[in-house]
């Protein structure tokens, strides 16, 4: 017995000494510290659950700080290129989530009378965790308390004229939705498995419920007017982030330019556009009069029913293409399973031309949408306008992206990811076959400069609404009367950029990371350094990242440790 106890216990001790070594403290490998960031994230994320409360931001601070110590700690000169590169990726991650954390505490304080009612939940929710079992009728009068605290608060508020900034009451509800949330998972998993605690708390958790959530609504009301953002006429409301921020995630994303140089740089691509189109518009007899011939363009949709074998053919044409003029490895895998999927005409409100990936998701018609609808559908996914969108959602595109994503340096997937490099190597690919001359015709062209010009107008239409400069209702005219958009395609592509989950930078992220690439192709392939196979391959082969950062790695140079964002890349 005592040889088997002692056996036990020399495994422990090896267990013990094992797991103390598989921490994030004993790792120097960059590519298994950020699996390890990643895992750990995910563990913390799934525990600590309950959005906005003050156990999970400060878990979260602790886990960012200690990891951020450790990566001071590490012996940074010694490292390669691409393990440099990964700690400013990291580095880069875990500030802006720190500073996230800070803004959330700030802001949390200051309403702490609006949302403190629940407070007691977390603790509850916590012992939930691990299966302790609760006071039933303790918990009840706990529920009735915080639902009479509430009902208070709530007619109260209906007499108050007390008004908040619109970020502050945004603040409050994810907090107070927290709570629901914490009363929500405390319930599902006692009720019916313990008569006792359903018994008691079936009633108040009810009442609370009801409780909260007019409260929620009622809170709602009472957003500073203003400085709310109200309709212009448009439908369309969103939320304009101001400079200053804009300033700080364009830093963050390695980008560094100023709004108002974007706009500048965006303006300039839209002059050359300009010339390219009016070329094309003589070509087909219109003289300088681009609109018509435009016009003539969005007239030659195909049938309903016929959009898929239209965009088979396209996608042919590009891989075609690409394989012809040796431009990348095209695996055949990647090529063999990627499928078709047509999108309903809810989600064409928000996204009324193509999606992709392993799926190319198609807006056209479908006989649910009233003619007039149908009619901007289809002349707005023409196939001489999806020329340039097909390729840029399967390949070489977002599906090809995906593919390598999921098998090349995969400790960089997920969170390290940026726009940047996922919209803007997609729109690197319209910038260079039209160079290469993908488009067959003037009117191909026409349809790849529609798409060329929308990106531009992306940069403008959508850093002046975040400036407040622009309302949403002119930055559908812009789209309009300066890009051509059939004017529901226009109201839903603004009403996707401000209405939807999508980051402030996001919209700009196209072009603006399109011509990152094309400035790094110069560098690498223009001056003879790599082929476009060798240069496309590497590319891929690094998986996402800021442009700036992958510039380091394909050109062989170290990174200096303090390093911040320089690189110009805008030549024109």
């Amino acid at each position: 017995m005592i040889r088997y106890l002692t056996i036990f216990l020399s495994c422990i001790s090896i267990l013990g000494l094992w797991g103390q070594q598989d921490t994030y403290e004993s790792i120097n490998n960059m590519p298994q510290l950020m699996i390890h960031y990643q895992a750990d994230h995910g563990s913390l994320s799934r525990f600590y659950h309950i959005q906005g409360s003050p156990e999970r931001r400060e878990r979260f601070v602790r886990f960012y700080t200690m990891y951020r110590d450790h990566l001071s700690a590490l012996s940074y000169d010694a490292m390669s290129v691409s393990d440099q590169v990964d700690y400013h990726l990291m580095i880069r991650k875990i500030d802006n989530e720190l500073y996230l954390l800070q803004k959330e505490k700030e802001e949390v304080s200051q309403i702490d009378s609006l949302i403190g009612f629940g407070a007691a939940l977390y603790n509850i929710e916590a012992k939930r965790r691990r299966g302790i079992r609760l006071n039933a009728s303790s918990l009840a009068g706990t529920l009735g308390n915080i639902s009479s605290e509430v009902t208070e608060a709530l007619e109260q508020l209906k007499i108050s004229r007390a008004v908040y900034d619109k970020h502050l009451v945004q603040r409050a509800v994810q907090v107070l939705r927290g709570q629901q949330e914490a009363l929500k998972s405390i319930w599902n998993y006692y009720k019916g498995y313990d008569p006792e605690f359903t018994w008691w708390v079936k009633m108040p958790k009810v009442q609370m419920d009801s409780v909260y959530s007019l409260y929620i609504e009622e809170l709602k009301n009472h957003v500073d007017p203003s400085k709310m953002n109200q309709d212009d006429g448009s439908g369309i409301v969103g939320k304009p982030t101001g400079r200053n921020e804009l300033l700080r995630l364009l830093k963050r994303d390695m980008i560094p330019y100023t709004p108002e140089e974007l706009v500048e740089i965006a303006q300039k691509e839209f002059a050359w556009c300009d010339q390219e189109l009016l070329k094309a518009s003589r070509e087909m007899g219109f003289g300088n009069d681009w609109r018509a011939a435009q016009e003539k363009v969005k007239q030659s949709y195909v049938s309903p029913g016929e959009q898929p074998e239209a965009m088979v053919k396209l996608y042919n044409e590009s891989v075609d293409f690409l394989k012809k003029h040796n431009l990348l490895t095209i695996p055949p895998l990647a090529e063999e399973t990627w499928r078709m999927q047509m999108l309903s005409p809810k989600q064409q409100l928000i996204s009324p031309f193509f999606l992709g990936g392993e799926t190319l998701m198609i807006a056209y018609p479908t006989d649910e949408m009233t003619h007039e609808a149908k009619m901007m559908s289809m002349r707005g996914n023409n196939p001489h306008f999806s020329r340039a969108t097909v390729h840029h959602e399967l390949i070489a595109g977002h599906h090809l992206q995906g593919y390598m994503n999921r098998r090349y340096k995969t400790h960089r997937r997920g969170q390290f990811r940026t726009p940047f490099w996922m919209e803007g190597w997609a729109l690197y690919w319209e910038l260079l076959l039209y160079e290469k001359g993908f488009p067959q015709s003037p009117e191909d062209r026409i349809g790849m400069l529609f798409w060329r010009m929308h990106r531009c107008a992306r940069i403008m239409f959508s850093l002046n609404y975040h400036l407040g400069v622009w309302t949403p209702q002119q930055c559908i005219d812009f789209l309009v009367d300066r890009v051509g958009h059939e004017r529901d395609n226009a109201e839903a592509e603004v009403r996707r950029s401000f209405t939807t989950r999508y980051p402030p930078l996001y919209q700009l992220a196209y072009m603006t990371g399109g011509l990152q690439f094309y400035a790094l192709k110069q560098e690498l392939v223009d001056s003879g350094t790599m082929t476009f196979r060798q240069f496309h391959d590497a590319v891929l082969h690094e998986n996402a990242m800021p442009v700036e950062l992958l510039r380091f790695i394909l050109k062989k140079e170290s990174v200096p440790k303090n390093y911040d964002t320089s690189w110009r890349f805008y030549n024109r």
